[in-house]
């Protein structure tokens, strides 16, 4: 089965780009209300996950948790603890199925490693849900 049937297109995706501030992040992150979101690069390349709590460690950590010293400060400084494993767009549902046991959403790449979306655990519970009353 393709899994761009699971697909959350970008468009529809809120993410970080990488020369974000700390505050557009947390502002983002807020409107959303996401505790992980996606950053991308310039050229629309997935780099990694930040998370609310790599912020608050951060902030915790380097500016005793006021967020006025960090409001210029790019999220690239900020020490991930985990990344989100991204996935080729032409991955089998096996892979992504293993993949969203340990994330809460898979990002998807193309062949040139460009960030085309992301594929959510509830969108996959959907289908499984759906697939078992048949």
């Amino acid at each position: 089965m393709n899994i761009l049937l699971f697909l959350t297109p970008k468009k529809d995706v809120a993410y970080l780009f990488d020369d974000f501030s700390i505050r557009q992040a947390l502002e983002k992150m807020e409107y959303h209300r996401y505790s992980a979101i996606p950053i991308i690069n310039r050229n629309g390349e997935y780099v990694g996950t930040l998370t609310e709590g790599d912020i608050l460690y951060y902030l915790k950590n380097n500016h005793s948790l006021n967020l006025l010293e960090s409001e210029d400060e790019n999220v690239m400084n900020i020490p991930r603890h985990h990344d989100n494993k991204a996935v080729p767009a032409t991955s089998d549902l096996s892979e992504v199925f293993q993949t969203a046991l340990n994330q809460n959403f898979v990002p998807v790449v193309d062949d040139d490693g460009t960030f085309i979306g992301i594929i959510t655990r509830k969108n996959i519970f959907t289908y499984l849900q759906k697939y078992m009353k048949e």
